[in-house]
């Protein structure tokens, strides 16, 4: 049976060695390289393809989450499963972004991590509790590209739609345009509900 070959990438060495043990007990499991900060984990990530990466959140030289970006980017197949203090909202959201398919906290059971390995090995994801919870709410929220959010923000200051057009050096018709479009994401049937709405989800900070 083809063991689930694992890459374990974390900047504290006792977390390595302490991971390392766990999984070598596992008779279906095996550690093919560790990394201790997130430049040596894209570069072994991409030598050795591992069926799994371990990705700590907080990493010296490239974090988790831009390493996550760059591994999901050169091997596909690769599996990047967080495993994080969840000290920042933030940064686990933008790895989950970037192509992590499971996270879950480093105080979890053993038992958790090994199950979770082999969950998101086999193709599915696997997030934690409160993870979870975190991971459906952002999915759930609506996403406005830079420039819609750029244009709300201009609506929100009390340009119209002229200045607007000049401001972004479009057309007036492109102007509504953004708009068609805002309120299409949004749900919103007026620029101010879609402000509303906007700062509701946080897309739009006062």
């Amino acid at each position: 049976m083809k063991k689930i070959s694992i890459l374990i990438a974390d900047d504290h060495a006792v977390v390595r060695t302490g991971l390392r043990t766990l999984i070598e007990c596992e008779s279906d499991m095996s550690v093919v390289g560790e990394a201790e900060n997130g430049e040596i984990a894209v570069r072994l990530a991409t030598e050795l393809k591992p069926d799994v990466v371990i990705m700590d959140l907080m990493m010296p030289e490239t974090d988790g989450a831009e390493a996550t970006r760059r591994i999901a980017d050169a091997v596909p197949r690769t599996k990047v499963l967080i495993l994080t203090s969840f000290s920042s909202h933030a940064d686990l959201a933008l790895a989950v972004e970037n192509g992590a398919v499971g996270a879950l906290l480093k105080d979890a059971p053993n038992e958790e991590l090994i199950s979770a390995l082999r969950t998101v090995s086999a193709g599915e994801r696997y997030f934690h509790g409160e993870v979870a919870k975190m991971v459906a709410a952002r999915e759930l929220s609506p996403r406005l590209t830079d420039r819609q959010i750029e244009i709300l923000y201009s609506c929100m200051q009390g340009f119209n739609t002229n200045d607007i057009a000049r401001q972004f050096g479009i057309s007036r018709n492109g102007v509504k345009k953004h708009f068609e479009s805002i309120f299409g994401k949004l749900g919103a049937a007026t620029r101010a509900e879609a402000i509303s709405i906007a700062i509701r989800h946080q897309l739009l900070k006062i």
